[in-house]
């Protein structure tokens, strides 16, 4: 399915949240251009109609350990924020930055599903409601 055909109306109704993530302080502060790239989907919302002011930049949980959610806020008002749905879209720059353990990574990819909410990242758009989409996303997952 061509990308624009999964963002529909109701999608773009709801804010666009794009969640940053770098797992070091260290990498924070060292590579530049990794945060430029973390911070470039802003642009593809954009492009996909998304207006300026109903993006929702995420980026609070820099530099801490992803090993489990439960240490960063931002990421739990993400799926908070998805569950509501007042999220049409969650972005990343590769999807394995938006949870780093598989049980965070299934929670939000369920949550996803259930609230009519689309992922992007790199590579492309995916509605985890799909089988499909769903699949795609489990392989991205277990390859990074």
């Amino acid at each position: 399915m061509k990308e624009s055909l999964k963002v529909q109306p109701h999608h773009l109704e709801r804010g666009a949240y794009l969640y940053i993530r770098q797992s070091s302080m260290r990498q924070v502060i060292e590579n530049v251009e990794s945060a430029k790239r973390q911070y470039a989907p802003r642009g593809r919302a954009i492009a996909f109609g998304w207006r300026d002011e109903q993006i929702v930049v995420i980026d609070s949980d820099q530099g801490e350990s992803g090993a489990s959610a439960a240490w960063r806020e931002d990421f739990q008002r993400l799926v908070s924020d998805v569950g509501m749905r007042h999220a049409g879209i969650v972005m990343g720059l590769e999807v394995s930055r938006l949870a780093r353990n598989n049980a965070d990574w299934q929670r939000l990819l369920e949550i996803c599903a259930l609230a009519d909410t689309l992922i992007l990242d790199e590579d492309g758009i995916y509605d985890p409601s799909t089988f499909n989409d769903r699949l795609l996303l489990g392989l991205n997952r277990t390859a990074t």
